[in-house]
């Protein structure tokens, strides 16, 4: 089984849990979005910048790798055309259950990220790519697809985490609550553990994680065209990683298509 096809699985399973980003958003939220007064997120605390959205009425959107239920059902009902592509059908499906309790309409597409093959050429004007490129091994095609999708003047509003976090044994955080430094950067779950833990990791349903550079990750947005013009960072939503006392866990970076 491909890694792709094991996330798809793992993503598939966490979408039924708790999970932050499983829960569907309510009704007072898409009313309040209705009415003009609304919020999205690509990182786990910080809401994106209300200056970094403007008027996306009319506009249309590609909510990249941002399943769930949230981002999509909320563009939606403040007046975008929007299109939700996620690697998981359950993170889908969530999105159609809020579209069809609230009367919206959204397109969803089951796929790759790295991977825009069904979409032509400069075809939205925004795209809302929250923190999820982790789950994918080559980040620098991500960037590529998004560029080439996004029409000239059009916006990518990506999340990323902190490559740092991954220095970092989180089994040990589990079990300790300790920092104790273990892995070099980048990081990947299939080159980084030992065969045990990439074993366990796999036979609990975990999905694989990569970290990336900032190189490729701010880099790489500038190397497939893009500009950058907006950047903020952001913390864990709770007190439960200890890495995000010391430090912020994630990025986010506004980019422009010249």
């Amino acid at each position: 089984m491909s890694y792709l096809e094991r996330n798809r699985h793992s993503w598939n399973v966490g979408a039924m849990s708790t999970s932050v980003w499983a829960q569907p958003v309510d009704k007072a939220t898409i009313d309040a979005a209705r009415d003009g007064n609304w919020e999205i997120f690509l990182t786990p605390k910080t809401p994106v910048p209300k200056a970094w959205l403007a008027d996306i009425r009319g506009k249309r959107i590609l909510c990249l790798a941002s399943g769930g239920g949230q981002q999509a059902p909320i563009l939606a009902a403040a007046g975008a055309a929007v299109v939700s592509f996620d690697l998981s059908d359950e993170q889908l499906r969530k999105d159609q259950i809020v579209a069809t309790r609230e009367r919206l309409s959204i397109q969803c597409v089951q796929g790759d990220m790295a991977n825009l093959q069904c979409f032509p050429d400069k075809c939205f004007d925004l795209i809302v790519h929250p923190a999820s490129n982790v789950f994918v091994k080559a980040v620098d095609v991500v960037w590529r697809e998004c560029f080439r999708v996004v029409r000239p003047g059009g916006t990518l509003l990506s999340g990323f985490m902190n490559p740092a976090m991954f220095l970092f044994d989180h089994d040990e955080v589990e079990s300790t609550g300790q920092l104790v430094v273990r892995y070099s950067l980048p990081y990947s779950d299939e080159e980084s553990l030992s065969e045990n833990r990439l074993k366990a990791k796999i036979e609990t349903g975990q999905p694989l994680e990569f970290s990336h550079s900032l190189t490729s990750q701010i880099g790489g947005q500038t190397d497939a065209g893009f500009v950058i013009t907006g950047l903020y960072e952001d913390h864990w939503y709770d007190d439960t990683w200890p890495f995000s006392t010391y430090s912020p866990v994630a990025i986010a970076t506004k980019a422009t298509r010249p």
